[in-house]
């Protein structure tokens, strides 16, 4: 029955090992998390006159450095003046020099997302009338290249060296003590813990290139690398590494004080294992849900702990099961794994699984946000793949329980046979050993007798030899004994004999574990368990690099809405709208912000600047809605002033969504006033 089981093992881990490449191959780069949502002038504008300055909204926050937002003439001349800058909300903007002559202007910008992603991307606009233009636009996106291969390679790495590490000490702890002293399960855990170490230092080493140039030779530059600490990103990675170390303490008391007490002792010492084991568990968790999905968006006060439920939830049932693999196949045979065990990682699983199931529920519905996102979008399509698998996993989980359940009912009648064998094994070493002593009583008389038949004879012989003997002992300084040497001899032949007889022993005891078929059928429906693990954990990893459905669902809507909307449908709105009230000092630019831009109550912001961008105070100012398709408004708005250059208005109510005109009237002396409007999409 071995012997069957190793074809079968090979091709299965064949399929595995293809289904996870395929996925790996099919993830590409990392996908951007912030989406671009709208963009003034928008995305293939022709413009009377050239503007200001470009504005960009992202669906979520982003960080810039000085090169992030860049504006080229057509003939590929930076045209930008100054460093980005935020306006409030999402939207970012980069004033642009002033006197631009007609032609094609082409917009990039490279910036990281709030969870840590980088995005790129480029779009043209025209001054006048569209021209030709020399600027190429890369294909390739950030993240990507060889330095983004290496970087994903690095989260894949992290994401199961986490899960064998805080699993497989979890498989022990809560299941099996006594694995704390077997070897094979001491490598597991921690391989986990050094690979786990390995990808934190490459993904920290790497993050400067990989959000920047993505050229390997920017990897070791200092510069880039004191940025990145200062990144959220890089201060959740430095915590990594320090927790760590923490693990490291850990793992040195997991095996080896803990492996050494009894089991009176050992009780004791396990609570306050299990206590800052979770501390360092949640700890690292937290570095992943303190950095990515959780920490932006809807309720990111509650997804993060949600998050880091499920990332121990993960860990705790993937790596255990793991762990529980790897005891059954390569564990010692004098230590096999019991049955007692295997029902408790059965019951752990179970908790796991429930777990799993509510924070993923609650995951599902924060990143998708509507059920057409589940087939629309590449993240709700992974996510279908993943439930499936998670699915299959619980199958298979069924028939494991079932084999445990078998196995805990025969280990009783093993444990009384194998007594039973002993005991008669130990009666026959008794009666042999009294023959042996009857027969040693027979031998010592006829030996006596013929001792003292030859002992004249052999009286000169002795003699001589033993003068000779004396003669060569002085010459050689070390001759030893006969008796010495046939001594060492057959000690040496008996500690031989010994280690053959352990080794036969220890494989007869292995093939009568192997061939027990409760245990059999628990190694195979285990190690099927374990396979899907890792295309779980494959897919789990390429759905933290995806954008997220709700996201990608706004970046189509943007896309689609109306020729003068500059954001989109759902997302903050920002307009920018030139004034000139035709006195001295009467020229500038108002920018109205409306956020979230959707049917209900909004928050409006206003910002008044000068051309050359400086913020000034004007007398009076106000905004009125109106959407003339239903006949709506003007519903008039009045804003308190906040600061210089800054009005603010909250609880502005929308009463239905459609193409809304924004009219805001400036007002810059007593008399000189003008009313400038602009229509974009709410709702």
């Amino acid at each position: 029955m071995t012997q069957t089981i190793a074809p079968r093992v090979r091709t299965l881990v064949l399929l595995l090992l293809a289904a996870a490449c395929a996925l790996l191959a099919g993830a590409g780069p990392a996908s951007a998390h912030a989406a671009l949502t709208g963009s003034d002038p928008r995305e293939g504008a022709v413009v009377d006159k050239a503007p200001a300055q470009v504005s960009l909204t992202f669906s979520e926050s982003v960080s810039m450095d000085d090169d992030s937002l860049r504006v080229l003439d057509p003939k590929g001349k930076r045209v930008d003046d100054g460093k980005p800058s935020g306006t409030g909300g999402t939207t970012y903007s980069v004033k642009l020099h002033a006197g631009l002559p007609d032609g094609t202007y082409t917009v990039t910008y490279q910036v990281v997302s709030a969870d840590s992603h980088p995005v790129s991307g480029a779009y043209t606009f025209s001054v006048g009338a569209p021209s030709e233009t020399s600027v190429t636009v890369s294909g390739q996106g950030a993240g990507g290249g060889f330095v983004g291969g290496l970087y994903g390679v690095g989260r894949y790495v992290s994401y199961a060296g986490f899960a064998v590490l805080v699993g497989g000490a979890a498989f022990v702890l809560a299941c099996w003590p006594r694995g704390s002293g077997v070897r094979v399960v001491q490598r597991f855990v921690v391989s986990g813990w050094l690979s786990l170490t390995a990808a934190t230092l490459l993904l920290l080493l790497l993050r400067g290139s990989y959000t920047g140039s993505g050229k390997v030779a920017d990897v070791f530059h200092l510069g880039l690398l004191g940025e990145v600490l200062q990144t959220k990103a890089g201060a959740a990675l430095v915590s990594r590494l320090l927790l760590l170390a923490a693990a490291a303490l850990f793992i040195a008391v997991l095996f080896g004080a803990y492996d050494k007490r009894e089991d009176e002792e050992r009780r004791d010492l396990t609570f306050g294992l299990a206590v800052g084991g979770s501390v360092v568990a949640v700890g690292l968790a937290a570095t992943w849900a303190m950095s990515e999905h959780a920490s932006v968006g809807l309720q990111a006060g509650l997804a993060m702990p949600v998050d880091v439920v499920h990332l121990i939830a993960v860990a705790t049932w993937l790596g255990g099961l793991t762990a529980l693999l790897v005891a059954l196949y390569r564990g010692p045979a004098d230590t096999p794994v019991p049955a007692l065990a295997v029902s408790r990682f059965s019951r752990v699983a179970f908790g796991s699984v429930i777990a799993l199931v509510v924070t993923g529920t609650y995951q599902s519905w924060r990143q998708l946000g509507s059920w057409t996102a589940f087939t629309d979008t590449r993240y709700g399509q992974l996510l279908l793949v993943k439930i499936g698998l998670v699915a299959v996993l619980v199958g298979v989980a069924y028939f494991s329980r079932r084999w445990t359940a078998q196995l805990a009912e025969a280990t009783p009648a093993v444990a009384r046979a194998a007594a039973a064998r002993r005991a008669e094994k130990g009666e026959k070493g008794e009666k042999g050993e009294k023959g042996e002593k009857g027969e040693k009583g027979t031998g010592k008389a006829s030996t006596k007798a013929s001792r003292n038949a030859s002992a004249k004879t052999g009286a000169k012989a002795g003699t001589k030899a033993s003068g000779n003997a004396k003669v060569a002992e002085k010459e050689s300084g070390t001759a030893k004994g006969p008796g010495t040497a046939k001594g060492t001899g057959g000690s040496q032949r008996a500690a031989q004999l010994a280690r053959q007889r352990a080794a036969v022993d220890a494989a007869r005891q292995k093939r009568q574990r192997d061939a027990d078929p409760n245990r059999f059928g628990l190694r195979r429906s285990v190690l099927a368990e374990a396979g899907i693990a890792v295309v779980l954990l494959v897919v789990t990893t390429v759905l933290t690099q995806t954008e997220p459905g709700r996201t990608e669902e706004e970046a189509k809507a943007a896309g689609t809405s109306s020729a003068g909307s500059s954001a989109p449908a759902t997302g903050a709105v920002t307009l920018d709208m030139p004034f000139d009230t035709g006195s001295q000092n009467g020229k500038g630019v108002v920018r109205v912000e409306l956020d979230p831009a959707r049917v209900g109550v909004n928050d409006l912001h206003l910002y008044v600047e000068r051309p050359d961008g400086t913020a000034f105070d004007i007398p009076e100012v106000k905004v009125a809605l109106t959407q003339k398709a239903k006949a709506i408004g003007p519903l008039p708005v009045a804003p308190d002033h906040i600061t210089t250059g800054h009005w603010s208005a909250s609880g502005v109510q929308i009463p239905m969504a459609g193409d809304w005109e924004v009219a805001v009237t400036v007002r810059t002396s007593d008399i000189d006033q003008v009313t400038i409007s602009k229509n974009t999409q709410i709702g």
